[in-house]
């Protein structure tokens, strides 16, 4: 009864996988770069919003890519898209783990066979 439970819990979680390459892992950074001469808007101390995917690598070895203004919300939503991804994945790990345990015979507690 559990195990079906489970299972069942297991395929509506998998059913549920974006079926997508749209995926991105990092942290999308907003940043203002100014400039030091001849650009009244940075003399105004406006700046320019510029926008950066950082993505740390195994080592530690960081990665920075400039992403154009127009792209930011497809950005934004592949960002996501991991996210959620990741996050189902451990969810399904987590019920894989419970496939893993005995099952218990429900209304039998602790009976030994002498």
């Amino acid at each position: 009864m559990i195990r079906e439970r489970t299972l069942r819990a297991r395929d509506k979680l998998v059913g549920k996988l974006p079926a997508t390459g749209e995926l991105l892992r990092g942290s999308l950074l907003e940043r203002t770069v100014r400039h030091t001469k001849g650009c009244p808007k940075c003399a105004r101390g406006e700046g320019h919003r510029v926008f950066v995917l950082t993505v740390t690598y195994a080592g530690g070895r960081t990665q920075q890519f400039s992403v154009r203004r127009e792209r930011v919300a497809e950005v934004r939503r592949w960002l996501d898209n991991y996210q959620k991804l990741k996050q189902a994945i451990e969810d399904i790990c987590e019920l894989n783990h419970e496939l893993l345990r005995p099952e218990r015979i429900e209304g039998v507690r602790g009976r030994r066979d002498d």
